[in-house]
């Protein structure tokens, strides 16, 4: 067995060796081991050590020039976070060995895949006292005990996330021990539930994590709102009702991150995506970018976004009306979305900014669908609403609401609509990242103490509706100048006092 790549190249290991103090031994565990055997490069690796681990920290830290700090005094476990001349960190965490010995700290641990280790003396020969080796490679999630889920409900989520993103097999055994543990979900801290679930969110096949988390009965403890989804019917062109069509949407989207958002791949087998890069591959760079900035250091706008998908119609079963002719409508459900999501973010600790953010998509993810809706093409004067009204989340939004399009017509998406969404998205691009001084945020020509100073206006409401209005017009196209802009100010000064 080989050592990691990155660790090989770095000689991690004879450093930690070397920091070492005389009768210490120091393990590498858990998810480093597992991605070892998997042919995958970690950039999380835990080590255990029978010792103190602050002085070990501390110093590694100092060799390594990188950052250290306690993770948790009363345990005494530390972290070293850093940056070894490749894109991503690398985080070091290390704890005091649980039990009198290694097999005993392993055999407390979640999984048998995680429960293997590397002594850094020795990295050549794995330790694997519950056969977790064998395990992966039989493609099976298996507990390291029967009270596994007991002892700490949050590996509920945990399994389902291994299961999905591994694609490993739950066997009835392990369904039945999740079953009887989940009602025990709800003691663990909302904190560590949201981060299980936006590891779940920035994985892959989060439409089938989601489905699992229903099937073992945590969803409903975690995404409450969204088990309200099922059944409710939806009218043409839905081909799904509104559980079905939101997983379809989430699958959506994450195939649109794929080949917009990822490294590029040719998608010469799907017409429909092949569109999508030829009409806004332009913007992957850009959209990496974007999608690379994080509100907070803990979670991607990538996992926020998917967690808006999933809570994007979350208000149709309060919205749902049926017409005398039988018409079903969903009027104003993208209201009841939004402050559902607001709830469901406080309830997961997210913070202000992030919720605010899902606030925006899912109500905004109507938007282009409605712009859809007009013959020709958005005007300047719309670009400038959408982005007044939405800001950059304007761009994620584009993608979900490609993302909600694809979802609801499935195989029967007319090309037509699927063209014109795309050419919608794409002149929104185009005015974010190539027009944004001139079209989305446009020099003003005017403050508001020149226009109270020009009109003898006092402070108000009213000065503040001037200068958009006039920012509007700039945006539009109809002003250029602040001899412009002084009479368009008093055209409207002059129409107020007519309606009043």
């Amino acid at each position: 067995m080989n050592a990691l790549p990155v660790l090989a190249d770095s000689g991690l290991f004879e450093l930690l060796c070397n920091h070492l103090k005389q009768g210490e031994q120091l393990y590498m565990v858990g998810g480093g081991v597992r991605d070892l055997l998997l042919g995958q490069t970690s950039h999380d690796l835990d080590f255990v050590i029978n010792g103190d681990v602050r002085p070990l920290a501390r110093s590694v830290a100092n060799a390594l020039n990188g950052h250290f700090y306690m993770l948790d005094d009363d345990r005494n476990t530390a972290r070293v976070i850093y940056y070894p001349g490749y894109k991503d960190r690398l985080m070091l965490d290390f704890a005091v060995m649980r039990g009198s010995n290694l097999e005993e700290d392993l055999r407390t641990r979640d999984f048998t895949i995680n429960a293997m280790a590397i002594n850094v003396h020795d990295p050549q020969k794995l330790i694997d006292p519950l056969g977790g080796a064998k395990h992966l490679k039989d493609k099976v999630l298996c507990p390291c005990s029967a009270s596994s889920f007991l002892d700490d409900p949050v590996r509920l989520m945990r399994a389902v996330r291994f299961a999905v993103q591994l694609n490993l097999k739950l066997d009835k055994e392990t369904l039945s021990l999740m079953r009887e543990a989940v009602t025990l979900l709800p003691r663990v801290s909302a904190e560590r539930q949201r981060d299980e679930l936006f590891r779940i969110l920035d994985g892959n096949q989060i439409a089938t994590a989601v489905r699992l988390l229903d099937k073992v009965g945590i969803l409903s403890i975690v995404l409450p709102e969204l088990t309200a989804l099922k059944q409710v019917v939806q009218p043409p062109p839905h081909t799904l009702d509104v559980w079905e069509h939101t997983l379809a949407v989430v699958q959506a989207l994450e195939n649109l991150f794929g080949v917009l958002v990822g490294e590029y791949r040719e998608e010469s087998n799907n017409l429909t995506m092949g569109t999508a890069v030829l009409r806004l591959g332009r913007f992957r760079h850009k959209l990496a970018e974007h999608f690379a900035r994080r509100m907070v250091p803990e979670r991607s706008r990538r996992g926020l976004l998917h967690l808006a998908a999933l809570y994007h119609d979350a208000g149709k079963p309060v919205a749902v009306t049926d017409n005398d002719n039988g018409r079903r409508h969903f009027y104003r459900h993208e209201r009841y979305s939004r402050s559902t999501i607001v709830e469901r973010g406080k309830a997961l600790a997210l913070s202000a900014q992030e919720w605010e953010y899902l606030a925006l998509v899912t109500y905004g993810h109507m938007r282009i669908h409605h712009l859809a809706e007009n013959a020709s093409p958005p005007t300047r004067r719309a670009i400038f609403r959408y982005f007044r009204a939405t800001g950059e989340a304007g761009v994620d939004i584009c993608l979900l609401s490609l993302a909600d399009l694809l979802a609801t017509y499935q195989t029967a998406l007319p090309q037509d609509i699927w063209l014109t969404e795309l050419d919608i998205c794409r002149t929104l691009l185009e005015a974010w990242w190539d027009k944004k001084d001139e079209i989305v945020v446009p020099a003003r020509l005017l403050n508001g103490d020149e226009l109270m100073e020009a009109f003898s206006l006092q402070p108000g409401p009213l000065v503040g509706k001037l200068l958009m209005e006039i920012q509007e017009a700039q945006a539009a196209g109809e002003i250029t100048n602040r001899q412009q802009a002084l009479e368009f100010a008093r055209n409207r000064l002059m129409d107020y006092n007519e309606s009043t």
